[in-house]
C-alpha cells in the first residue's frame, strides 16, 4: 500500500498488509503494525501525545528502546505542530536520533472521508506526521520535515483501542533524486523488521499504564468507577 492509498485505513475491514513490511517500487520501505491496546481509547491515545512525555515518561513507554525525549514548537493544546526530538533504538539496531513532526491528519486523508469516519465511529484517534533523521533534518519552504511519514490510526472497540500504525520510511528520497536501490541501501529490510517489532512493543507497553495516567490527569472532568 502506497502513501496515496492510506484512505483504506479509515475502513475497519482487513487490509492485505496489517502487520509486516514491504518494499515499494520506488524503494520506499512501508511498515505496518496492528496493536491491540486493551482498556484504552482513542481519546487516551491522543491525550498521551498532547501530554508531551518527557524522558522519564518516554522510558516508561518503551523501557528498553527509548533513550531521551524533548519537545519543541507547537502548543500543549494539540499534538499537531509539535516536533518530538527523540533518541531511541529500533529492536537490536544502533540508537537513532529522530525529529518527529506531528501534522494535521487531513494532510494524509480526504477531509470528508476523515470526518465521516470520525462521526461513524470508524476512527477515534489519528496521530500523523513526518519523520526526519537527526535533530535538524531538512525542511521544505513551508516548514514540513523531509524524510518519512508515520500514521497511527485507532478505532474504539468494546475491549479497547484497535491501533493501525503505518510508516513510509524514505518517502521523500525518490523526489530528491534517490534511486530505488539507493533508498533500499539507506533503509534496508532489516530496518523494517526492527521498526515493526519496536512499534508493537512500545504500544503494548503503553497500553499497560495509559488508562491510569489518563484518569489521574483528567479526574476532575471524568466519572471514574471504583474497582471496589
Amino acid at each position: 500500500m502506497k502513501l496515496r492509498d492510506v484512505g483504506q485505513l479509515l475502513n475497519p475491514a482487513p487490509l492485505r498488509l496489517e502487520t509486516g513490511y514491504e518494499r515499494l517500487d520506488d524503494g520506499v520501505l512501508h511498515v505496518a503494525c496492528r496493536t491491540d491496546l486493551h482498556n484504552c481509547s482513542g481519546e487516551m491515545f491522543e491525550w498521551w501525545f498532547r501530554s508531551r512525555p518527557d524522558t522519564r515518561h518516554y522510558r516508561w513507554w518503551h523501557p528498553v528502546d527509548h533513550v531521551s525525549s524533548e519537545w519543541v514548537e507547537g502548543t500543549t493544546e494539540t499534538h499537531v505542530g509539535s516536533i518530538h526530538l527523540v533518541e531511541e533504538f529500533f529492536t537490536g539496531l544502533p540508537a537513532q536520533r529522530l525529529a518527529i513532526q506531528f501534522r494535521n491528519a487531513t494532510e494524509f486523508f480526504d477531509e470528508r472521508a476523515y470526518d465521516s469516519a470520525r462521526k461513524e465511529g470508524r476512527l477515534s484517534a489519528a496521530v500523523c506526521g513526518c519523520i526526519g533523521l537527526g535533530e535538524s533534518p531538512e525542511r521544505t519552504a513551508d516548514g514540513r520535515i523531509l524524510g518519512g511519514r508515520l500514521l497511527h490510526i485507532g478505532r474504539d472497540t468494546e475491549w479497547g483501542l484497535a491501533l493501525r500504525s503505518h510508516f513510509y520510511i524514505g518517502q521523500d528520497l525518490p523526489a530528491l533524486g534517490k534511486s530505488p536501490e539507493e533508498v533500499a541501501e539507506i533503509f534496508p529490510d532489516e530496518f523494517g523488521r526492527a521498526l515493526l517489532m519496536h512499534c508493537y512493543n512500545e504500544f503494548t507497553f503503553l497500553s499497560r499504564f495509559l488508562p491510569s495516567l489518563f484518569l489521574g490527569d483528567n479526574r476532575e472532568k471524568l466519572d471514574i468507577a471504583l474497582p471496589w
